[in-house]
């Protein structure tokens, strides 16, 4: 076989991941492969790619030993793979919520945090600290479908919010216009009774006394 004939031939492996580590998210599937990619010597991260829930590492076979370097990394990385925290992004597609409601419930205790993560963004010196999520909370969440009912709870409690905040401002109205109404009368308490005709009259004949 001529030597550029052997060259085209590849090395192949490959290594099907299991749906409690990707929990049914094409955007975990994406996290999967970048987190695996970034394992990797810089050469060889285009190397790895994923179509429809299984990874294929190929390579030239004249590059046998940057092949196997590679192969043991991401069998290494496997290993632990349905561990691997979730992301932001990730449990917004896993659970269908919206970044708004990720960060109320964060916030009110409802979705735990795994703790923070740090990154640097590419190409700039700033970075961002985010939290992320233990996988088997979110998949226990997702299996029970709690999101539905916070949502309820929330529907619930904004209502109630709204109710309370109507019934204030009708009482602080009500009592402003009482003590308007208080004034009136006590600064012009005969008001009333110098606007009847011959008032004046019907006092000088004393009959008041």
């Amino acid at each position: 076989m001529p030597k550029h004939e052997k060259n085209d031939v590849e090395l192949v492996r490959t290594w099907v991941l299991p749906p409690s580590a990707t929990l049914g998210s094409s955007v975990r599937v994406k996290g999967i492969l970048l987190e695996l990619r970034a394992r990797l010597p810089i050469a060889s991260k285009k190397s790895l790619d994923i179509e429809q829930g299984e990874l294929t590492l190929a390579m030239p076979a004249s590059a046998k030993a940057e092949f196997h370097g590679a192969a043991s990394v991401v069998a290494a990385a496997l290993e632990d793979i349905e561990s691997m925290p979730v992301i932001p992004r990730e449990i917004q597609d896993i659970l269908s919520i919206k970044n708004s409601e990720r960060h109320r419930w964060l916030k009110d205790g409802r979705l735990p945090s795994a703790g923070t993560r740090t990154v640097k963004l590419r190409g700039r010196a700033r970075k961002i600290t985010f939290h992320v999520f233990d996988p088997r909370v979110v998949e226990d969440l997702l299996n029970r479908g709690v999101v539905d009912e916070w949502r309820e709870e929330d529907w619930a409690a904004t209502a109630e919010n709204r109710r309370r905040a109507a019934y204030k401002a009708k009482l602080t109205r009500s009592l402003k216009n009482a003590g308007k109404s208080s004034k009136t009368i006590e600064r012009h308490p005969d008001d009333a009774a110098t606007k009847l005709r011959g008032w004046e009259e019907f006092n000088v004949d004393g009959l008041l006394r």
